[in-house]
């Protein structure tokens, strides 16, 4: 049975084999292997003796790199049929990789503690950074059919893109053969359920995320725009970590490869158009440059640029002259760099002529120094050459003296080896899970043998490599502890600033760093994007100042707001207040709302020439009506006492003197227990009075009423008893209404139990007026009554326009006017019969119609 069809066999029910054959049938052409017809122009791959790079060993690893770039893709304009454009050059920074997993499977090699007597090999692939030529190339090695490769690959190391690494966990998931990427960051990858296969020595995304994201919070960056790549390494959690800290995207817009440049050109539009000055760019960094490049042309110069780690050490980025003034001052997160002892000598020790069969190191080595390794005879170029042929026939022989020794670009620089450390501690991964595994006994050995047996280096199950990768902790040789948290690598970062150089270039500077969720950052070495040390403000509303709140605007994002000031009464003393706070009840805010102070009281004061004509009124007033009592109680056995109901008389005389007194609480410096005395005298009083005063009525009603035939009995209905009742009962109501509101709401309800007292004591007492007697007191109560009414239907617009103290009058005086209206109109021309017409104080007088 071929792999092939073995992997059919293993592939879960849940994806039909017919789905696979179609995936693969697309993507492979008619074989599965590397001798396949490409249809694109941009294929490295000729013969199986020149694919890739090759050594031999016990185990074989397998890598897969982009080493060919793709071109910047033509705009799809529908003009012409879509086709594929040749690939660009050889990458540098690439081909550093290639060579740091070389260097450190050679290092493995050499270790007398690491693998003893174990050879590693390795079998490079490019995939040119095209999935299906990256998988193309990984069923190959992992299927045992690559030239030169006996035995199936058992790990691989590639995924230079989260979608490439997807395609490869999902495809080799079911011969559970273990991927380890050094640049794949998507955090779809650490879910362990769709993907139990795969490894990264490079953090999730959510890390970078989170630190960006802690640089918006930590700079009061509340808007900010958003230029992502339209691939799940641009779909971050960034919105989701600033959520609940008030930052908000301005916008955010999406570049794709395809379309590169006109997209690049509507979000620099997008950029200028913004008031966000501060920019998250998360994508590739050959995006970057178009996008910069559309910057530069309409010359925005003025946004502080936050960038991701595929671009924040661009070496293609800091030496571009043209973009320069738009990149200054750009804040980003790096992938952690490191040291890699010995790795700048083996390096710059590269020769064609120590590795004849390095295609790689050829193709390098030939567009360096400008020479052609072996020429071609100008007889034996035809229309089928390859370009890459045809190019090297035009250049002269190399003189084999040339050496990477004084070169000096991206593959030889060592100084900040970033992804180069990923590919090199993934090395040392596979390393230390197969020491681990060959170090374990051997399972499969028989019952009957005791010796102890390992697992042989020819016959490596990748599911049991899994397994030891899964439990993998080691040192690394610069003596870092690295383990796996799941399939992630633990997250670490280096934060690092584009500065300014006198030569007028920018350099990478390193300012702090990141440690899991921990974020370490030295602030005075920031030179932002104003060439200063002052940090830029990017906000779509300014923070509201003390004394005012925010107010959000309808249909806009929450960072968006007015600031409406405090209401009297109200301080807010914080910027930024989402609420004002009501002031103590004896304090007041200040011109400012920012502070509660002391009230300012104005109250009506005893001193003062008010005060005082009220305070003398309230005494009289009190002064006479106890003089009308000691009157009463002196002639109480008289006719004109006797006959106007004595009880109640000597009670209204009681609560009218209540009302007189309680005038004078009104005045001077008021307190809470005053305040709340003055309403409960002032409500009860005048309801004893006027409930005197309606039952009087009755009884005058009632008496009248029983001197018709029949009516005999009205009267036992209203006696001493039921008076006192009466009164009793209507008070007990103001009592309620007291205990139950003490706000305007129970004043307005305490003064209108008055009235409803007062207008039923009116229209009974105007009933009664014409009533045949000599002296009728109903005529005095409706005459008072009428007073009363009018001077509280005044009281009230009177005291709702009047201000402060002048308030308190208004009521001091209604209080007044109307107990001197009750007290003169009833008692006034009673007092002048007993003390100056006794001869009418008689019972015939009285009597007479």
């Amino acid at each position: 049975m071929s792999w092939f069809s073995w992997l059919f066999t293993l592939w879960p029910s849940s994806a039909p084999p017919l789905l696979l054959v179609g995936l693969v049938g697309r993507q492979l052409g008619l074989r599965v292997g590397l001798q396949v017809v490409q249809t694109v122009s941009c294929s490295r791959w000729g013969t199986p003796s020149s694919q890739g790079l090759f050594q031999a060993g016990d185990v074989v690893i397998g890598g897969l790199f982009n080493l060919h770039s793709q071109p910047p893709a033509i705009d799809n304009n529908f003009t012409q049929l879509p086709h594929n454009t040749p690939c660009t050059g050889l990458e540098h920074v690439p081909l550093q990789y290639i060579y740091a997993m070389v260097f450190a499977l050679e290092e493995i090699n050499h270790s007398t503690t690491l693998l003893p007597g174990v050879k590693l090999g390795y079998y490079i692939f490019d995939s040119s950074g095209r999935p299906p030529w990256g998988l193309q190339a990984a069923l190959s090695l992992v299927g045992g059919e690559s030239a030169s490769c006996d035995h199936p690959v058992p790990l691989i190391i590639g995924g230079a893109s989260s979608q490439e690494a997807k395609i490869l966990s999902r495809i080799l998931g079911p011969l559970s053969v273990p991927v380890i990427s050094y640049l794949a960051s998507c955090p779809c990858l650490s879910n362990r359920l769709q993907f139990p296969n795969f490894f990264r020595t490079i953090p999730s995304d959510i890390y970078q995320a989170r630190a960006i994201a802690q640089f918006a919070i930590r700079f009061n960056w509340t808007w900010i725009g958003a230029v992502v790549e339209n691939t799940d390494y641009g779909h971050v959690v960034f919105q989701e970590e600033t959520q609940g800290a008030g930052v908000c995207l301005a916008f955010v817009e999406t570049l794709q490869r395809e379309n590169i440049v006109s997209d690049a050109r509507r979000a620099a539009l997008t950029i200028q158009a913004s008031t966000a000055k501060v920019i998250l760019i998360f994508t590739w960094y050959a995006d970057v440059t178009e996008l910069f490049l559309q910057l530069s042309k309409i010359n925005v110069t003025d946004r502080q640029f936050l960038a991701s780690e595929a671009w924040s050490t661009s070496g293609d980025l800091l030496q571009n002259v043209v973009t320069s003034k738009v990149a200054k001052g750009v804040l980003g997160v790096a992938i952690r760099s490191s040291a890699v002892s010995g790795f700048e000598n083996y390096i710059r020790g590269l020769h064609p002529n120590y590795q004849p069969d390095d295609e790689f190191l050829r193709e390098f080595w030939e567009a360096e120094f400008g020479c052609s390794l072996g020429a071609v005879h100008p007889l034996n170029i035809s229309i089928s050459t390859p370009a890459k042929t045809l190019q090297r026939a035009s250049f002269s022989p190399c003189r084999g003296t040339e050496s990477l020794e004084g070169v000096q670009n991206q593959f030889t620089d060592v100084s900040q080896l970033r992804v180069t450390y990923n590919v090199y501690l993934a090395v040392y991964a596979a390393a230390h899970a197969l020491h681990s595994l060959l170090s374990w006994p051997d399972t499969d050995s028989s019952p009957g043998n005791n010796s102890s047996t390992c697992s042989s280096p020819k016959h490596i199950k990748p599911i049991e490599l899994l397994q030891h990768l899964n439990n993998l902790h080691f040192t690394t040789p610069q003596g870092e502890m690295f383990y796996f948290q799941g399939g992630d690598a633990p997250a670490k970062y280096d934060l690092v600033n584009w500065q300014n150089t006198p030569e007028g270039s920018l350099k990478l500077v390193l300012i702090g760093r990141v440690d899991g969720f921990d974020l370490h950052l030295n602030e005075s070495a920031v030179q932002w994007s104003t060439e200063s040390n002052q940090v830029p403000t990017s906000v779509c509303s300014e923070s509201c100042p003390p004394g005012t709140r925010k107010a959000n605007r309808k249909g806009e994002p929450l960072c968006c707001f007015d600031c409406i000031p405090c209401a009297d009464g109200e301080i807010s003393n914080q910027t930024g207040s989402l609420h004002c706070e009501r002031c103590p009840l004896e304090f007041w805010s200040n011109a400012k709302r920012t502070a509660c102070i002391p009230r300012q009281l104005d109250f009506l004061s005893f001193n003062e020439t008010l005060g005082i004509t009220l305070t003398t009124a309230a005494v009289s007033g009190t002064v006479v009506t106890t003089a009308v009592f000691v009157v009463f109680l002196c002639y109480r056995q008289t006719p004109m006492v006797r006959a106007n109901n004595s009880e109640l008389s000597f009670l209204l005389l009681l609560s009218l003197k209540l009302c007189f007194l309680c005038s004078l609480v009104f005045i001077g410096r008021p307190s809470v227990w005053a305040c709340r005395f003055q309403q409960a005298a002032f409500g009860i009083s005048f309801v004893l009075c006027v409930s005197c005063l309606q039952v009087k009525t009755i009884v005058v009603l009632a008496a009248f009423r029983s001197a018709r035939p029949g009516a005999e009995t009205l009267m036992k209905w209203f006696g001493p008893g039921q008076q006192r009742g009466s009164v009793f009962l209507l008070t007990c109501i103001q009592f309620t209404l007291e205990c139950a509101m003490s706000s305007v709401v129970g004043f307005s309800l305490v003064l209108g139990y008055i009235g409803l007292l007062a207008c039923t004591c009116l229209f009974l007492a105007f009933l009664a007026r014409k009533l045949p007697d000599n002296f009728n007191e109903a005529k005095l109560i409706t005459f008072s009554m009428l007073i009363f009414c009018a001077v509280w239907v005044a009281f009230v617009p009177a005291y709702v326009s009047s201000p402060g103290k002048y308030a308190v009058a208004v009521e001091v005086f209604a209080i007044l006017a109307s107990s001197y209206a009750l007290l003169l109109c009833i008692f006034a021309p009673k007092c002048f019969i007993i003390l100056l017409r006794p001869e009418k104080n008689s019972k015939k007088h009285l009597m007479a119609k």
